[in-house]
């Protein structure tokens, strides 16, 4: 590892032995040593918590930005810079390495020391199912941590191989050597199917209370009590990691490595990821788990089921949440100024032209019923769900957005925080925040770390080129079906003719991947995807310009400033530099 890693590394064992008063709950003296985690149990739950508060999907990072689906009115934004020829080694915009390797060194820190930590001190079995629960946590996150690692430092060095990134599984000190050459992209993948498996063996399902002795798990069965095992397992541990979330991870690993970029360098299949994305799915019921409403889970349709939350309980369309949170923050980003936001995110016009018509038709089918001079008219209903378009209500009171040429601040380019494409987000606002100053409204949110809507497009993609369209392996279902029910409860009109006429893997690779793109727009999925399926990552972003007599003007708003080998991104310049380490070829 560089120089980087390696003042990571210190300033995190600085961390730990100082010890952060809101994180660690240090003694008043603030000095603390290693061994004092052995009867301090919120000292050693600190080390561990460390791990979540590091996860890259705790936030929204709208990386959209950077791709053909939308740009941003905002000139310092780091993806706009990022896409416009600013990417490079040292101005890395969505680098994982530090982050992670901090994050793994807490990890492996708790994993080395977890067995000496006095956890509990009402009896020994609630210490040995506390331990039980720190070390499956503790494998889980630190395979979380290699997979976003992977994607996003993965690449092609000089000599041709398939690189990974360097597997640390001990806790590093001071004294360690830190010149760890990278391992390679399967043996990395191996990694995080092996601490997966170790996560599993130690992890319960779901955090739940059981109200039946005879449903503890038999390793614990004959040591300890219901309350007991409650207390450690219970639902008050909700959104802790657990089984069913880490086989979720396993399930887009699994994708990745199976995927175009990858594949060449991996052992894993298609059908290995179209199974592991089954595993999951069949927990829920095949696609008869598919969530009706998992199309609007952030939306003021459904504040009540938002409101509701209580206990760490999920939506049916969430594996894995953060913690619900009361703002204003997504909506005074991306609100238009006249409902007084910044219009930071403007959904280009390729991801609007990438939505069908109603009837399910792509826009430039003849029989489509497509008109150019009214584009807006019976389209796909996730166009109006998910982006604004001229002439549409938004916010509080429904408000009519004119994004056409000088109507209202709305319009395109008319000032600094207007939209730059004739377009503005909507998805994931929820619209009953009022912005008003004389009269602010916030509303509850929560970002969803996991989507069952995300597994399901993964099950279809990984089936699809494993059997076909309507292959189903041992899970049931096929790659058609789950393309079918999304599309049903996305409002297509039924029957889904286009769907029914679509044959063979190539033409249903590119529909599942255009559904995929519209599910899962502005949620950070587009940047990765075209990586990994080695797609066109250089197409211009558009626009469209209203005019005052409905004039449908479209032209280019932004270049992107991609090289090929820029489907793989840049190690940090720093550990190139400082300690040799590979970089992947054309960094």
């Amino acid at each position: 590892m560089k120089m980087k890693t390696k003042l990571s590394i210190l300033i995190v064992l600085a961390l730990i032995f100082s010890g952060c008063e809101d994180i660690l709950s240090p003694a008043s003296e603030n000095n603390r040593e290693l061994t004092d985690i052995y009867d301090d149990a919120a000292f050693a739950e600190g080390l561990l918590l460390n791990g979540y508060l590091r996860l890259p999907v705790n936030g929204y990072s709208f990386n959209d930005v950077a791709t053909d689906d939308a740009v941003s009115n905002d000139n310092t934004n780091n993806y706009r810079l990022m896409a416009t020829g600013k990417w490079s080694a040292l101005n890395n915009p969505v680098d994982q390495w530090t982050g992670a390797y901090a994050s793994i060194q807490y990890l492996n820190t708790i994993l080395a020391e977890t067995d000496k930590v006095n956890w509990a001190t009402t009896g020994d079995n609630v210490n040995e199912m506390f331990n039980d629960r720190a070390k499956g946590e503790a494998y889980g996150l630190r395979a979380i941590f290699m997979y976003y690692l992977l994607q996003a430092h993965a690449g092609y060095g000089s000599g041709g191989e398939l690189l990974g990134v360097p597997i640390i599984t001990e806790p590093l000190t001071s004294e360690s050597d830190f010149s760890i050459p990278r391992n390679t992209f399967e043996e990395c993948i191996q990694q995080i199917y092996s601490d997966i498996a170790l996560a599993e063996s130690y992890l319960p399902l779901d955090f739940e209370d059981v109200a039946d002795s005879m449903l503890i798990p038999e390793k614990y069965r004959s040591i300890t009590t219901l309350s007991d095992y409650n207390r450690v397992f219970g639902e008050f541990n909700r959104q802790r990691l657990t089984r069913r979330i880490i086989k979720g991870y396993k399930a887009m690993a699994s994708l990745l490595a199976a995927s175009p970029a990858y594949s060449e360098g991996s052992t894993v299949t298609w059908a290995d990821a179209a199974n592991h994305a089954g595993e999951v799915l069949d927990l829920i019921g095949g696609i008869n788990g598919l969530a009706q409403r998992g199309n609007t889970w952030y939306s003021r349709a459904n504040a009540s089921e938002i409101n509701g939350l209580a206990l760490g309980s999920n939506p049916s369309e969430i594996l894995w949440r953060t913690n619900v949170s009361e703002n204003t923050d997504w909506e005074s980003d991306n609100y238009p100024p006249t409902l007084y936001g910044k219009g930071r995110v403007n959904p280009t016009q390729n991801l609007v032209d990438a939505f069908p018509m109603a009837n399910g038709l792509p826009i430039n089918d003849p029989a489509s019923g497509y008109d150019p001079s009214n584009p807006y008219e019976n389209r796909d209903p996730r166009l109006n769900l998910y982006i604004v378009v001229n002439g549409a209500g938004m916010g509080p009171g429904n408000s009519t957005i004119y994004t056409s040429v000088g109507r209202t601040d709305d319009g395109i380019n008319n000032i600094a925080t207007s939209t730059r494409t004739g377009y503005y987000m909507r998805k994931l606002l929820r619209e009953d925040v009022n912005l008003n100053p004389a009269s602010t409204t916030a509303q509850k949110h929560y970002r969803a770390r996991v989507r069952y809507t995300e597994l399901f497009l993964a099950y279809a993609e990984a089936a699809n080129e494993a059997w076909g369209p309507d292959g189903s392996g041992i899970h049931g279902f096929t790659a058609r079906e789950v393309i079918a029910a999304i599309r049903q409860r996305a409002g297509i009109s039924q029957p889904d003719t286009y769907l029914q006429s679509i044959s063979g893997t190539e033409q249903m690779r590119a529909l599942i991947q255009n559904e995929r793109r519209l599910e899962l727009c502005f949620e950070g999925f587009r940047f990765w995807d075209l990586r990994r399926w080695k797609k066109d990552i250089s197409a211009p972003a558009k626009g469209v310009t209203i005019t005052a007599d409905n004039q449908y003007n479209v032209s280019s708003v932004e270049n992107r400033q991609y090289q090929n080998y820029m489907y793989y991104g840049p190690l940090p310049y720093n550990e190139v530099l400082n300690w040799g380490i590979t970089q992947n070829a054309g960094w």
